[in-house]
């Protein structure tokens, strides 16, 4: 069996996703395939996950690194499993553009990488790439599972759904601590719980939630959820205001959800920011921290050659064991909406829990949203949709029209900035090469 990880010179992620499998007895003697266009992140991903299976599996996985396009199709060749975490353009120049060229036109972001226009530019760069990848697989490792991390998760993993005949799964990270997050911030204590989450991608809503006994934890959880937001200033309040307004908490966090909809971010009322503890341009200074800090952090990882690990609860390991043993495993994976959940559009990628086995992944039927969840999911679909059309005629047009739908920036910016912001993006992504002509 092989499992190759595209990006790998995301280092502490595939240290993450391939210790895991390393910790997987199903798993332990795959063939693992690094692949990356920087030699020298591909290089330290290398020796780190070299010193991890020496020190936490006796060496019996086989470790091969690839570098550049020229390679890409041998690192994809005959893989089971393909994991993808890149990005392209990297913080420089790609998140540096996707903030700063909008800050000249008064649009402030928190993230930038899942809606916005830093979701829809990411888009624009990354589909084509990952275009590549599908025709690679669907030559040299057709019955591959194609388990994407890469944001923006939604317009990315839909694109691979709906074009491509790769078998795509979208995976993210807040669908799994969702509810146990939401307890613990609001003192909740319970022997257990039992929830159900669906919606899109970063927009998933915790629908039900009881504890084992079946006792509604809901009412509890809004009445506390009410009083934190009057009470205290903490960073989840734009979720904990979702809950006021909607009925329902969210799948990810309050930083990423302020910039999803037009109620937080306004130029009219710079004083929101402060109410709610929005922290704008949060991307670009995590960027800049884990850059400056990388060195001390790799040396800290390694621990002189004795690096360890301990499974996570990251997806990709567990998705890998259940379809190779036949030992079914539940996840909550962003799939094309076949019918699933049935006040959302048929080709919009939605998140919903999942049984994976050995035949593959099965998505569960949900019926309808409530008719608010479906109509704040809608939003955020418009724009996933519409990009994914930008990314398919070349045509600038579509790209505005993403742009307009996009609740936050039509909220801010008359359409004739949208227009010229997006020629601006444009073009500077495509003077570092990293966006395909438009017309």
């Amino acid at each position: 069996m092989k499992i190759t990880f595209m990006g790998a010179g995301s280092t502490v992620f595939a240290k993450n996703v391939l210790g895991d499998c390393m910790q997987t007895e199903a798993l332990r003697e795959a063939e693992i395939a690094l692949y990356d266009i920087d030699g020298e992140r591909l290089e330290e991903s290398f020796e780190l996950i070299s010193a991890l299976n020496k020190n936490t599996n006796e060496g019996r996985a086989e470790i091969r690194r690839y570098l550049g396009v020229e390679n890409r199709k041998d690192a994809l060749r005959g893989a089971s499993f393909v994991v993808n975490a890149i990005q392209v353009g990297g913080y420089d120049p790609g998140t540096i553009i996707d903030f700063e060229v909008p800050k000249k036109y008064g649009l402030r972001q928190t993230i930038g990488d899942t809606l916005g226009i830093g979701g829809i530019m990411r888009a624009l760069r990354t589909i084509p790439v990952m275009e590549d990848f599908a025709r690679d697989m669907e030559e040299v490792c057709p019955d591959a599972w194609f388990l994407n991390y890469t944001n923006p998760m939604a317009m990315l993993s839909g694109y691979m759904q709906r074009f491509t005949k790769v078998k795509t799964v979208g995976l993210c990270h807040s669908v799994q601590v969702c509810s146990q997050d939401l307890l613990k911030r609001l003192d909740i204590e319970v022997d257990g719980f039992i929830d159900k989450i669906a919606g899109i991608n970063h927009m998933g809503w915790l629908l039900e939630i009881t504890d084992l006994q079946g006792n509604d934890l809901y009412p509890l959880i809004r009445e506390k959820a009410l009083a934190k937001n009057k009470n205290e200033k903490h960073d989840d309040m734009t979720r904990f205001e979702y809950i006021k307004y909607l009925g329902y908490y969210c799948t990810e966090s309050s930083e990423h959800n302020a910039e999803y909809n037009p109620f937080f971010i306004k130029s009219r009322y710079p004083e929101l920011i402060e109410k709610y503890n929005i922290p704008l341009d949060e991307y670009p200074r995590r960027c800049v921290n884990q850059i400056e800090g990388w060195k001390k952090q790799k040396e800290e990882l390694m621990a002189g050659g004795k690096i360890t690990h301990e499974r996570s609860r990251e997806y990709a390991s567990h998705i890998m064991e259940a379809m190779v043993t036949n030992k079914p495993y539940k996840i909550g994976g962003n799939v094309l909406n076949t019918g699933l959940i049935t006040n959302l559009p048929a080709n919009a990628c939605v998140e919903v829990p999942c049984l994976v086995d050995g035949s593959g992944i099965c998505p569960t039927y949900i019926g309808d949203l409530p008719e608010q969840l479906a109509a704040m999911n809608r939003t955020n679909i418009n724009v996933q949709l519409l990009t994914i059309e930008a990314a398919r005629s070349h045509k600038m047009e579509d790209i505005y029209r993403a742009a307009m739908l996009e609740p936050h920036t039509v909220a801010e910016l008359s359409l004739d900035d949208i227009v010229a912001m997006c020629d601006e993006l444009v073009a500077a992504h495509q003077a570092k090469g990293y966006m395909l002509e438009y017309k």
